[in-house]
């Protein structure tokens, strides 16, 4: 069980306090612990907190804003941690401008959550995937919110990408699954998504140094609450650039409609090209909320859509930028031998994330910059990411 102990209520949540007792399995790993300020990588620091064994403390959260303190969707990403930890310890001011985190076992077993429709699912999406092999039980997480929006990668993007880069790292079997059951658009939500992972006692080490030639994009044009149509044009306008450069070419439409659309109306566009070596890369765009900002044509988010993929694929790499940190998190974490990647230009949140690594768990990695010649057409600069992992183990898995 877990023990949340606040002089404040969480923003919807009652207030009421658990009265658990709770226990430190690790007497000398209680000891250790960070402090960082302001409201920045808030997910970095409570995940990496939780796999390290090391507590947190997060002073001046908005401190000077007008609502200062913890919004609700942080809020809410404090339950899911709860939800799947077991003797976790969370504290926070009357305020909500400091959390203290001494994060506990990670228990994992089924979980039901409901995700605040400020940020999507994939917000929640992409922490749990860190975690989720080293988990006691495997994990069945059932997600509700918004699925598809402007600002964090979509369920979509993440089922293609961040799962294939999983089954690098020996992550893989049956039980590794990511389903969309209902599509949710903001600001209503009303989606519901179903994640499944296996865990692992260790993470086998990687070599990811040769991206391959893209031979094919994959995409998948929705609509929910709007005409079927709007999916038609947007794979038209995204076909009309992409066929200058690949034929093998396929969009899905998905068009959702009765209890499977969510709460409200919109439609967006996921791409994603495949190389010859399995890497994928990944682009997407979805239009704006009801009731926010000018109305968006299809043609013109198709375009778009196909320009950012066509940036991505300069970018290059064997990992596209959304999930630069999950590799790099994996290489940490991998056993005690040397895992080497190659990535486009770092992300501003990952190399935010490389300084938290270097944090909780001390590893630093070797950056070599690799030019490319003018003629090579093999797109931007290229960051060669070498590490030795810290050999962490799964100590709650048990083996058979």
């Amino acid at each position: 069980m877990t023990q949340i102990l606040t002089s404040a209520t969480l923003p919807g949540q009652a207030s009421k306090t658990r009265g658990y007792r709770w226990n430190c399995s690790n007497n000398n790993m209680a000891s250790q612990g960070l402090t960082y300020e302001g409201c920045n990588f808030f997910r970095q620091r409570l995940v990496l907190s939780t796999l390290s064994g090391k507590w947190v403390k997060i002073k001046n959260i908005r401190s000077k804003d007008d609502n200062p303190g913890l919004q609700d969707f942080e809020a809410s990403f404090i339950r899911l941690m709860d939800k799947i930890t077991n003797g976790t310890r969370i504290e926070i001011n009357q305020t909500g401008t400091v959390l203290y985190y001494q994060p506990g076992l990670l228990y994992g077993g089924q979980v039901e959550h409901d995700c605040n429709p400020q940020r999507s699912v994939g917000y929640y999406l992409e922490a749990l995937l860190m975690m989720a092999p080293f988990m006691k039980n495997p994990l069945r997480a059932v997600l509700r919110g918004v699925t598809n929006d402007q600002k964090d990668p979509s369920v979509d993007t993440l089922k293609v990408t961040a799962i294939s880069l999983m089954k690098n790292f020996g992550i893989d079997g049956d039980g590794l699954e990511l389903k969309i059951i209902k599509r949710g658009m903001p600001p209503g939500g009303g989606g519901e998504v179903l994640f499944t992972c296996p865990v692992r006692k260790t993470i086998r080490p990687v070599q990811l140094t040769e991206p391959g030639k893209i031979k094919r994009i994959r995409g998948t044009a929705y609509s929910v609450r709007v005409s079927p149509q709007m999916a038609n044009r947007l794979v038209d306008s995204a076909r009309s650039i992409l066929n200058k450069f690949i034929p093998d070419i396929y969009i899905y439409t998905d068009h959702m409609k009765g209890g499977n659309a969510g709460m409200s109306p919109g439609f967006g566009l996921i791409l994603v090209a495949e190389t010859t070596n399995g890497t994928f890369l990944s682009a997407e765009l979805a239009s704006n909320p009801q009731g926010q900002g000018s109305p968006v044509l299809p043609e013109d988010l198709g375009r778009n859509c196909a320009k950012l993929l066509l940036e991505e694929v300069y970018r290059g790499g064997c990992v596209d930028s959304t999930n630069q940190s999950l590799a790099l998190l994996y290489m940490t974490l991998g056993q005690q031998d040397v895992s080497k990647i190659l990535l486009g230009p770092l992300s501003p949140y990952t190399i935010e994330f490389l300084r938290h690594i270097r944090d909780f768990f001390q590893i630093m990695f070797k950056i070599e910059v690799q030019k490319q010649e003018d003629d090579s057409c093999k797109g931007g600069d290229k960051v060669l990411m070498t590490c030795v992992g810290a050999g962490y183990a799964n100590i709650s898995k048990t083996l058979k």
